[in-house]
């Protein structure tokens, strides 16, 4: 039996409200179960330096938690002075998650920065900010077409991302914290609504996991970004 009582292969309640942000040009807050995050695209008519004068568009992401997402206190990153390395690596996957969908040519020069904040920390936190951006940017390329920025959205595929892992010897589906911070073994996939492969990170907790759990944990992920994918469809079309 899961803490939370759900089956092996059932997400958590997942709800997407887009516009939250009053100022952004495409925001939503996703919700996965207790995990909360805040996703905003901001646009910049301007790119980093190793593509000025190359007519190509750039993509990035900054991720951070807030103070109390968590069940204690962490400090601000900006009181530290600099980033952990945890911060860095997770905005890095978010920003090669979305470029990997995005026709960055087709934009011109311009940039768009995904800002991932999480409001409230119930594992899957890196996997909500992807799926949450996907709908950020899509929303921020429908405001520039909707002002004669750009013709179309440049847009080649839908992304989302899921966690997975074994507990208590069996493949699970969407780790919550109790999950997640007991399993034997957790995995986080980055797929296509076709089913193509962005990214996989897949760890071994306590002792290496075989070949045939690693496909049951990849149906797994496969059954819950065609979920996914769904619901940023859903929302994208209200």
């Amino acid at each position: 039996m899961r803490p939370s009582g759900r089956a092996a292969n059932a997400l958590r309640s997942v709800s997407i409200i887009p516009g939250f942000s009053h100022h952004a040009e495409g925001s939503c807050i996703i919700k996965m179960g207790g995990t909360e995050v805040l996703c905003t695209a901001s646009v910049e008519s301007r790119v980093p330096p190793f593509l000025r004068g190359k007519g190509s568009g750039w993509v990035t992401a900054e991720y951070g938690m807030l103070p109390r997402a968590t069940h204690t206190r962490g400090d601000r990153e900006a009181a530290r002075g600099k980033q952990s390395g945890r911060t860095q690596e997770i905005q890095r996957l978010i920003g090669r998650s979305l470029r990997a969908v995005t026709d960055l040519a087709a934009m011109g020069e311009m940039s768009i920065t995904l800002d991932c904040d999480v409001l409230n920390a119930d594992g899957g936190t890196r996997c909500a900010s992807i799926t949450g951006a996907y709908v950020a940017l899509q929303l921020a390329f429908r405001h520039l077409v909707a002002n004669n920025v750009l013709s179309s959205i440049p847009m080649i595929g839908q992304v989302a991302a899921v966690s997975c892992g074994i507990f208590e010897g069996t493949p699970v589906l969407d780790l919550d914290y109790a999950e997640d911070s007991n399993a034997e073994a957790d995995a986080n996939f980055v797929l296509t609504a076709d089913g193509g492969i962005v990214e996989i990170q897949a760890t071994a907790e306590k002792t290496a996991f075989a070949p045939a759990q690693f496909d049951a944990l990849m149906q797994l992920a496969l059954l819950g970004t065609q979920q996914l994918h769904a619901a940023q469809s859903a929302v994208l079309a209200g």
